[in-house]
């Protein structure tokens, strides 16, 4: 699911995986929907019960948790949840800067790495500490002192590669950034546009955690020289132009997620076609946060609760690719094998991004697009 954004930035994205993610993505809520959603909280939910009336989530358009979760919720507090869905990552927090003195609903959802400084910088969420045990595993992820935002789910994007096309050729796989720009991956590599997507700013911004202000501009101009072509979005990368995408495209090299590789065990088969490579993740992480002037900000805490709570979190990797925030959840049995998280993603702090980012961009497109 990659996402197209109006705005530079990123969106969670989140193409997530493969054909089951293009699929969830078509299945996404698109505007504002009325889901159920009510009741006393479970077991990491707020205490607080007999409550009635209804509690608006703003978010991507990629969020979609499994049927009758939601439903559970409302079982649970009384609260009917409204969804509002202004697009992908950059768009929602695009628009939280401007409708906060209206503000969309009571709950965002959705804010990540990218964007999370600007949200709180701009007074779009206000402090909020839950109880719930998720809340300090997701500690670890904290932007700033604030408290304004709380981490719900994680996921690396990464450079993926087809193992079939590379037997078939006889050519040893790449296993870095700097394998990329060598002569034997010629025209092999496709990756998003960092302007029109999720993955594409993360993408750019590993090579910023990875080569420093001063060298990421060479890098990819020498990606650019060894044959890099440049998609809109993950979809089209992955599901077009990458051999073991949808499409059987020509390129075994694709940037997507290192959640991707499970969704290409072959029917019948025990090992995925596909491998992500773990020393080229930049880690993402989304972010829940209460919104000032919420007209509901009690069952927007409530909420946030939710989003933390086993069932949530168990709920995730399978509606929405990514890691739950929570170190107890359960993960699909393949994820462990098939699946793991980088030991050493890139990282570039949220308020140095946020102070960058568009300068990073604008020097990206004329570096890369021209």
């Amino acid at each position: 699911m990659a996402s197209t954004i109006s705005h530079p930035g990123r969106s969670p994205r989140r193409a997530r995986t493969l054909m089951t993610a293009a699929a969830a993505a078509a299945l996404a809520l698109s505007g504002c929907s009325a889901i159920g959603a009510s009741g006393s909280d479970g077991d990491a939910t707020s205490s607080a019960s007999g409550s009635s009336g209804t509690v608006t989530l703003v978010t991507h358009d990629s969020f979609g948790l499994s049927d009758g979760i939601l439903d559970d919720f409302t079982k649970q507090t009384g609260l009917t949840v409204k969804v509002v869905q202004p697009g992908d990552a950059g768009t929602l927090v695009n628009q939280l800067v401007l409708t906060k003195d209206a503000p969309l609903g009571d709950l965002a959802y959705g804010i990540d790495n990218s964007f999370a400084s600007r949200a709180i910088d701009e007074g779009v969420v206000v402090p909020y500490t839950s109880t719930a045990p998720a809340a300090k595993d997701g500690e670890q992820y904290a932007v700033g002192d604030s408290g304004a935002l709380t981490a719900v789910d994680m996921g690396d994007v990464c450079i993926n590669t087809d193992h079939t096309w590379f037997q078939q050729h006889g050519l040893a796989e790449p296993t870095s950034l700097d394998d990329l720009t060598k002569p034997e991956y010629k025209d092999l590599l496709v990756v998003p546009n960092a302007v029109t997507s999720s993955p594409g700013l993360a993408f750019l911004l590993a090579t910023v955690g990875a080569f420093g202000e001063d060298g990421w501009q060479d890098y990819w101009t020498k990606l650019k020289a060894n044959g890099l072509k440049v998609a809109d979005g993950w979809t089209e990368a992955y599901m077009t132009d990458f051999t073991a995408g949808g499409g059987n495209g020509p390129r075994p090299i694709v940037l997507s997620y290192a959640s991707s590789p499970p969704y290409t065990v072959p029917d019948g088969g025990t090992e995925p076609t596909t491998g992500a490579l773990l020393d080229t993740c930049f880690r993402q992480v989304e972010y829940a946060g209460v919104l000032a002037g919420a007209k509901n900000p009690t069952g927007a805490q409530k909420l946030l609760d939710f989003l933390l709570s086993d069932e949530v979190q168990d709920d995730i990797p399978g509606s929405m690719y990514m890691y739950p925030i929570s170190s107890t959840a359960t993960l699909p049995d393949d994820w462990a094998q098939w699946a793991p998280l980088a030991t050493k993603p890139f990282t570039v702090a949220p308020d140095e991004i946020t102070q960058n980012r568009e300068a990073w961009l604008a020097d990206w497109s004329e570096t890369v697009i021209g």
